[in-house]
């Protein structure tokens, strides 16, 4: 049989269980509805319900070709399903039923029975043909229609589920491919930001300070009075203290040596010493994430300090990192005037950065404060 034979087939077969399916959910439906009602009586609703559901997910997978996703269905789901059971499965039963009327009543009157000529008129056409030519016709014409009624009513059962189950194993992996594309561009933007940011650095900072020493030096020496000389190269000596701390500064935003080695709370600790305002960090993980989802809970962390105190004018902030059976999330709270704009260039790159590893970032900052960022991300990195 070929494909499209074996497609016509199980959505004939799919449809078909589903209309007495149907009738036993409605059934179910007209009894758990009233017995809800009764506390005792939810336990075993919820089960037959859950049963139900299961039955209803092997035919779709096993009839209709649709692996539905993790939705829980309920009692809309059911009674909307009974529904289109009923009505979809009778009408096509129907038509079935009336085109194997037709073509065995003209195959016998071809073959045994005595043919009387019908004639047809049609507009200019004038058509004398027999009974049983007649009956093979119209049968025919009813099986095409009955084979599309099939196939129609099971689209309309996929699509159902699609609503209240989830969507089936191709529409979650399209949406997956998009979803990896749209992150891989994202990060890519993400690191082009961060470039520059650190090109701005090094310009503004580092280089700026490194000038400065190299004229000091050159006056210190081409001038020969000895004290001017000596003040000189006291001052030198102080613009290269500011310079390698610069320079250390420029290396922890880029990336704290901290956080490979001593973890994410050490890496929190130095930057809340660095942030000039209270900096409060509650640590409630029992163990290090990975190295990914601990790289960019310590990014978020950061950001939302450094924007919270440039920004906002935060005089105290929350840090509060936390775990559950799944995810792992981080959540920064300050008092400062709020206003913050997820589509700006350092939160964006973040949410870039979240998505990348399946995660999800919020940002909650009316104007006027106070304003609370929230990060949370699976325990294990995506694979990809």
């Amino acid at each position: 049989m070929s494909e499209h034979g074996r497609r016509i087939a199980r959505a004939l077969t799919g449809v078909l269980l589903g209309m007495a399916l149907a009738a036993a959910e409605l059934a179910f439906l007209c009894v758990a509805w009233p017995a809800s009602l009764l506390p005792a009586a939810r336990p075993a609703v919820a089960r037959g319900l859950a049963r139900l559901t299961a039955a209803e997910r092997a035919r779709l997978s096993r009839w209709l070709g649709h692996e539905t996703g993790g939705g829980a269905g309920g009692h809309a789901f059911l009674a909307a399903r009974a529904a289109l059971g009923l009505l979809g499965g009778y009408v096509c039963a129907a038509a079935l039923f009336l085109t194997g009327l037709l073509l065995l009543g003209g195959l016998w009157d071809l073959t045994w029975g005595d043919q009387e000529p019908v004639p047809v008129d049609l507009p200019g056409v004038k058509i004398v043909t027999s009974s049983g030519v007649l009956g093979l016709t119209g049968g025919l014409v009813l099986l095409a229609v009955t084979v599309l009624l099939f196939l129609a009513v099971g689209s309309l059962e996929r699509r159902l589920a699609a609503r209240f189950l989830g969507p089936d194993r191709q529409e979650r992996l399209r949406r997956r491919v998009a979803e990896l594309t749209a992150t891989r561009s994202g990060i890519v933007k993400a690191v082009d930001d961060e470039r520059r940011r650190i090109e701005r650095d090094l310009h503004d900072g580092v280089q700026q300070r490194g000038v400065a020493l190299a004229m000091l030096l050159g006056r210190a020496r081409h001038t020969r009075d000895q004290d001017r000389t000596a003040e000189l190269v006291a001052q030198a000596y102080t613009e290269s203290r500011r310079l390698l701390d610069e320079l250390r500064s420029v290396a922890w935003r880029i990336y704290p040596t901290a956080l490979d080695e001593l973890g994410l709370r050490a890496a929190l600790a130095g930057v809340a010493e660095r942030a000039g305002v209270p900096v409060t960090v509650h640590f409630g993980l029992a163990e290090r994430p990975v190295s990914e989802v601990e790289t960019a809970l310590y990014f978020v962390a950061r950001e939302a300090i450094t924007n919270a105190v440039k920004h906002a004018g935060a005089r105290d902030i929350l840090v509060v990192l936390s775990e559950d059976e799944r995810t792992v999330s981080v959540a920064i709270s300050d008092g400062g005037k709020g206003g913050a704009d997820p589509a700006g260039g350092g939160l964006s790159g973040l949410a870039r950065r979240v998505l990348a590893l399946d995660g999800e970032l919020t940002v909650d900052s009316p104007p006027g404060g106070p304003t609370k960022i929230v990060a949370r991300l699976p325990k294990a990195a995506p694979c990809g």
